[in-house]
């Protein structure tokens, strides 16, 4: 049995840029964390634009609990790469 496909989301919201590092190390000597477009997107809406999950899922075309689901995992993303000096490298997979 295969798994239901991926529903679109609505992204719009843009990457500035490939990476976000910690300064005076190059990026090819870092661990890397990827974070994709619908993950900065959910954490743009609600954490940036203060938006509820309910708000943000219907933004982006998708549930409440798909919102959850996406911000739980963008923030643990970010808080590793944060706490541990990390890359986080934008992935665009759409």
């Amino acid at each position: 049995m295969s798994p239901r496909p991926k529903k679109i989301r609505k992204c719009e919201g843009n990457f500035c840029g490939h990476a976000f590092k910690p300064t005076g190390t190059p990026l090819s000597k870092l661990e890397k964390v990827e974070i994709y477009r619908d993950e900065m997107e959910a954490l743009r809406l609600c954490d940036r634009e203060g938006m509820t999950q309910e708000e943000a899922g219907q933004q982006m075309g998708v549930s409440r609990g798909t919102i959850q689901r996406i911000i739980t995992i963008a923030r643990k993303k970010t808080a590793d790469a944060l706490s541990e000096g990390k890359a986080l490298v934008f992935v665009d997979d759409m």
